[in-house]
């Protein structure tokens, strides 16, 4: 039973739709000043979901109002299931699409909290994307009376096919999430590889981990060739790490003296310069008579792998000074060499070691 469509009955339509309208302009307008005090607090989750319902309160409004004049109108009970379908879908993919946002936003949250670095494992964050969204697909088929079953047992015939045609990427898919999973790698951390490469992960993909160098290049390595290769992480298990020093003194020097002079610098370099360790004790260590020379290390504490070249600069310049002041050669390698010109050998001339003037 239909009643016939009337001047009052469009205008109460069109009230309900224009009040749609304007509850979700209202509550775009809540929720960007909701958006504003979201982002002056510690947790970024309340920030992540402010603005994912930014998208899905203003449609849900206006889905409303729509629902409210479908009613008021005297449509037929088959135009309005056909009206109230089309809304329910527009309802649930905008909650999917939401929930979606939310629940990767939270991922990758969690992802650079636990990192540390402005960088996160997109991996997990498409993963979880795609998980959410097909579960939403298969929501509206469901409510639309389509069977999902069919479709699913499809999906498992095929889906040996599938992972036949796709094992190479499968393959760095899988060795993208052991690599995460097992914490051996992740972004910001400094990593050098038997091949060469090395550089700040920046990020790890479904299919390639991005590593910035230090000259500012990116490196893209498959996931699968850096699970199984050896690999150096200077950020694991902690990112201080030592740096050793090789000099070489005199063998006319006072090695105390030499020690304890070279032990001031390391101090003063630890405590001065920016990315060492302050808290890092002196340690010069002697091994090597050499030739010319008396060889000995000293160690340096560094706070990240890209300090080092910093710190080790700074400690050469230093300590070359105040060895010019204190009197302590560093000897140069010495050669003899000896000539014979007509069966009589010429006296070989000897120089012997250069040392700082």
């Amino acid at each position: 039973m239909t009643r016939d469509l009337t001047l009052h009955g469009w205008i109460v339509a069109g009230v309900w739709v224009a009040v749609g309208l304007a509850a979700g302009v209202l509550l775009r307008i809540l929720l960007r000043w909701l958006s504003k005090h979201a982002t002056r607090t510690r947790w970024s989750g309340d920030d992540v979901l402010v603005d994912a319902l930014r998208a899905l309160v203003p449609i849900a409004a206006l889905a409303a109002g729509v629902a409210a004049a479908a009613a008021a109108l005297p449509l037929t009970g088959r135009v309005n299931n056909a009206v109230n379908e089309i809304l329910t879908v527009l309802l649930i993919l905008a909650a999917t699409i939401t929930a979606a946002r939310v629940i990767t936003g939270l991922v990758r949250a969690v992802t650079q909290s636990r990192s540390g670095v402005a960088g996160s494992a997109t991996i997990f964050v498409n993963i979880t994307r795609v998980v959410v969204l097909a579960i939403g697909c298969l929501v509206v088929l469901q409510t639309l009376g389509i069977s999902i079953a069919p479709l699913l047992t499809a999906l498992g015939v095929g889906g040996l096919a599938v992972a036949l045609a796709l094992q190479d990427t499968l393959a760095n898919l899988f060795a993208g999430i052991h690599i995460l999973a097992s914490k051996t790698i992740q972004p910001g951390d400094y990593i050098r590889l038997t091949s060469g490469e090395e550089g700040y992960v920046v990020d790890i993909n479904w299919r390639n981990t991005v590593v910035r160098n230090l000259s500012n290049n990116l490196v893209i390595i498959p996931n699968d060739q850096l699970s199984s290769t050896n690999m150096t992480n200077f950020s694991r298990p902690e990112q201080e790490m030592t740096l050793t020093v090789q000099v070489g003194v005199g063998y006319d020097s006072d090695l105390e003296h030499v020690e304890r002079v070279t032990a001031e610098i390391v101090t003063e370099v630890m405590t001065e310069v920016e990315g060492a360790v302050p808290e890092h004790e002196p340690a010069v260590r002697f091994h090597t008579f050499g030739d010319s020379r008396i060889s000995f290390t000293v160690i340096l504490g560094v706070g990240e792998f890209s300090d080092q070249y910093r710190i080790k600069h700074e400690f050469i310049k230093r300590l070359h000074k105040r060895y010019r002041v204190e009197g302590i050669r560093i000897p140069s390698p010495a050669r003899t060499v000896a000539l014979q010109q007509n069966g009589v050998a010429i006296p070989p001339q000897r120089d012997g070691s250069l040392s700082i003037p």
